[in-house]
């Protein structure tokens, strides 16, 4: 029988797996609402220039500019900010299951994530993901956005791991589609216990009762 080949590196997305999405529709239409904004205009701006925005092309600003004070408004930019920001939440057994796995197994950690500058390092500070995470592969950084399959081959030459040693969690069909189709084994994140028993049965066993040493 054919050995299964051992994985040595993990890809990760950020948004509705480690961490709550940081700005989707929901929080959009959130935004909406308490700031009593038109919906459907403020979405359909968002839209027009959210490929911009999540590659770095365009500032926070820039983007405020365009989608929501484009005309005078009762609240401040300082108030908008600060709402955007605080609709991020950890999943915290995520985010400690990815950590036990990386001491366990020695596992490279790299995330793979669509987000854009600035909502993508408060994130990472607030939440310490970089206490963990070995590189990020995000939007913001290099230009380019899922479902483009070249930010899955940049991560593949930065994490310095052939697709057959990478598993990818997503939550995004579309998303595990394009990896798997690049030779990245991929599991589809609907929830904490369905994606502990797919990593166990590719050799990545949680243990919740093994006790390791962090830095």
């Amino acid at each position: 029988m054919k050995k299964a080949t051992a994985i040595t590196c993990l890809f990760l997305d950020i948004g509705g797996v480690l961490l709550t999405d940081g700005w989707d529709h929901h929080a959009r239409k959130r935004a909406a609402a308490r700031f009593r904004l038109e919906s459907a205009e403020m979405e359909g701006r968002h839209h027009l220039i959210s490929d911009s925005y999540e590659q770095g092309k365009l500032t926070l600003e820039e983007y405020l500019d365009l989608v929501v004070f484009y005309e005078k408004r009762t609240f401040t930019r300082s108030q908008f900010r600060r709402f955007m920001f605080e609709q991020s939440k950890p999943y915290p057994e995520m985010i400690a299951l990815i950590r036990r796995l990386k001491v366990r197994y020695g596992l490279k950690i790299v995330v793979v994530s669509n987000e854009a500058r600035e909502l993508n390092a408060y994130r990472i500070r607030t939440f310490k993901l970089d206490g963990f995470v070995d590189a990020f592969i995000s939007s913001c950084f290099v230009h380019v956005r899922k479902p483009d399959a070249d930010i899955f081959r940049l991560a593949l030459d930065i994490a310095q791991a052939p697709a057959r040693q990478v598993v990818y969690i997503e939550n995004t069909p579309m998303f595990v589609q394009v990896a798997e189709g690049l030779g990245i084994r991929s599991i589809l994140h609907t929830e904490y216990n369905s994606t502990c028993a797919k990593l166990a049965s590719l050799g990545l066993r949680n243990d919740e009762d093994v006790r390791h040493e962090t830095s």
